[in-house]
């Protein structure tokens, strides 16, 4: 791979207006990371016979631990947006974020969805409250058995089969008993290293295809990462914002659910 010069950087830049992804890294310091995966939940439906279906998500929790018990205790997972969902709009392979965070690295053994009380249906145009059984206001509760690792990104899917959660009774009311499955997978892979030194001001650039990711490496450690990022190839670029240093570069390969280790590189005086 070709040195980096100042007119593909600025091509790097001027790309964004063209619709290729860009992503800054933020400086982070190799112990702010180590210990946690970010978790995303996600929403989505199987086909129903509705017109609508409307669900009040109001809180979503998970047990993590560092082994296969639960003695870590359920763990909240902030929402982007406490509400009303219509079901009917994640079909045939949409979903949506419903919450994310960073959790310690471990077992991902249960999760428990809190809904509220403004659950309804729409049938031929009539919307019908829905209630939910006393003995599920306290949250359902799932089992899941994956393991979150330091560093990867992770989706959980909340699959809710509209169709099979919604009983009507004989005298012409609907209640909300949720069929629902989860399943999580890694997303990509992270590329994590070091490059120095700090006065060179060093920019790491990650390069797929179109793909062109930004990290600015802490000024003190010279600690960089990427994460949630395709598996396959990855051409890295380290450029010296410091003209009196050289600019250097070389490839990894990331592998889906793995940190990829990109090791140290000191920029050399010119």
């Amino acid at each position: 791979m070709k040195k980096p010069s100042s007119n593909r950087l600025s091509l790097f830049i001027l790309s964004l207006a063209a619709g290729v992804s860009l992503f800054i890294s933020c400086n982070k310091s190799s112990s702010s990371n180590s210990g946690t995966g970010h978790l995303e939940v996600r929403l989505t439906d199987d086909p129903s016979p509705y017109d609508a279906v409307y669900i009040d998500v109001q809180k979503v929790e998970v047990n993590v631990s560092a082994d296969t018990g639960t003695g870590s205790g359920w763990q909240t997972v902030p929402l982007l947006r406490p509400g009303v969902y219509n079901l009917l709009d994640f079909r045939n392979g949409i979903d949506t974020v419903l919450a994310a965070a960073d959790l310690p690295a471990g077992k991902l053994s249960q999760m428990r969805l809190i809904l509220g009380s403004n659950n309804s249906v729409v049938v031929d145009g009539q919307s019908y409250a829905m209630k939910t059984p006393s003995a599920q206001q306290s949250g359902l509760k799932f089992n899941i058995h994956a393991t979150l690792t330091g560093d990867i990104v992770y989706r959980l899917w909340i699959d809710f089969d509209a169709g099979r959660s919604i009983v009507t009774t004989g005298n012409g009311k609907y209640i909300l008993k949720p069929v629902i499955r989860t399943y999580a997978e890694a997303i990509g892979g992270s590329i994590k290293g070091w490059a120095l030194p700090g006065v060179a001001k060093p920019q790491v650039w990650a390069v797929q295809g179109t793909d062109s990711l930004l990290a600015l490496p802490d000024s003190a450690t010279g600690y960089y990462f990427f994460g949630g990022v395709n598996a396959g190839s990855w051409n890295l670029t380290f450029h010296a914002q410091d003209t009196t240093y050289k600019d250097t570069a070389y490839s990894v390969t990331v592998a889906t659910g793995v940190v990829t280790d990109a090791g140290k590189v000191n920029l050399e005086k010119k």
